[in-house]
């Protein structure tokens, strides 16, 4: 028997035997947490730690370090929570100062939407004007201007796309710093995926601050939908907003209680590398139906991007002396699972969950 296919199995079967503690680690933390809105993240920090340190605990040692780690878990948040306590009455009041006049406001937005108005073309200003404003239908403007209804709802929703994007330009009072900036944002605003992934949408926005800025109103503004959801990555709260949003939408698709844990502990993973080597990132969680049921994480930055993506890929490889599962752990627990990495470009991570038939 190689060495190597004996540690393969013991690998698995570590995984195996960690799915198993999962209600055990349950009762212990919401005993001493209750419904605490912490108390998923405790179960998830805990697993995360015993599936790290797997390999090295000795057969029938896992549960009981399961429970200890739980504890250890548990109490360092709740010193954490006691040292804020300690703590608020040196913490600056932050709060927001009272809003300006209304008027003053109001007259900003006005003059916003008249810049915005201005930066159309005159065919594009008068259409939207005759459609918003004196409300004629698409099938009168069309035989107007001997078109069809279809194309000139296109056209209208092209125009009302641009007029978004030109209207938030005109309130921050600011100009793109690129010429990738415009085709990029009004790709964001008109919800196009197929021109987002022409332009390059997802890493230009990575990297634009004035963009990274706008393109969160605009995607507030497009139609929401209901199979994705995409968290922001910025720090150690969007790791636990993006493993939230992971297990929602797994928990959608029918995924049971196991599964869930293994899908946000891969999904965590991923953005903590985000957080850690890039600082900033996204990640995008999609329901599937193809081969079958499941969900698709895709997490992309626009970071300096790994140098030899074998070697990260690696059990036991490490830039950082974390707990963490790292790429290894995340590629075990997922059925499919990519990587593409650009030094200085950037890194995307591709991962598929499939429920079991």
């Amino acid at each position: 028997m190689s060495t190597a296919g004996h540690d393969e199995r013991s690998q698995d079967s570590g995984h195996g035997d960690v799915a198993s503690l999962l209600p055990m680690v349950r009762r212990i933390v919401r005993a001493r947490v209750g419904s605490h809105s912490a108390a998923e993240d405790l179960i998830q920090e805990t697993l995360t730690r015993v599936l790290a340190a797997s390999s090295t605990i000795e057969d029938g040692m896992l549960e009981p370090y399961a429970i200890v780690t739980a504890r250890n878990v548990i109490a360092s948040m709740w010193r954490d929570v006691d040292r804020q306590k300690r703590n608020e009455h040196r913490v600056v009041d932050l709060r927001q100062p009272d809003a300006p006049d209304d008027q003053v406001v109001l007259d900003e937005e006005q003059s916003a939407v008249a810049d915005a108005l201005a930066r159309l073309s005159e065919r594009e200003r008068e259409a939207l004007l005759a459609h918003e404003v004196s409300g004629k239908d698409t099938h009168s403007l069309a035989a107007e201007s001997q078109s069809t209804a279809g194309a000139v709802a296109a056209q209208l929703n092209r125009t009302r796309a641009r007029m978004r994007v030109e209207y938030l330009l005109a309130l921050e009072k600011a100009e793109p710093p690129t010429e990738q900036c415009r085709p990029v944002l009004l790709a964001v605003s008109s919800g196009d995926r197929r021109r987002q992934r022409e332009v390059d949408a997802a890493r230009h926005v990575l990297g634009c601050e004035l963009c990274a800025r706008l393109s969160e109103p605009l995607m507030r503004r497009g139609q929401a939908r209901e199979d994705e959801v995409r968290v922001a990555i910025a720090g150690d709260a969007d790791i636990v907003a993006a493993r939230k949003a992971a297990r929602e939408m797994a928990s959608r698709v029918g995924f049971g209680g196991t599964d869930l844990t293994i899908i946000a502990t891969a999904v965590s993973e991923v953005t903590r590398n985000i957080v850690r080597f890039a600082g900033k990132g996204q990640v995008i969680v999609t329901i599937m139906d193809d081969p079958r049921p499941g969900v698709l994480v895709v997490a992309h930055d626009a970071g300096p991007g790994i140098a030899d993506v074998e070697q990260a890929l690696e059990d036991g490889y490490s830039t950082y002396n974390g707990l963490g599962l790292g790429l290894p752990g995340a590629r075990r627990l997922m059925d499919e699972f990519a990587i593409v990495s650009e030094p200085g470009v950037g890194t995307t991570v591709t991962m598929t969950k499939l429920r079991k038939e």
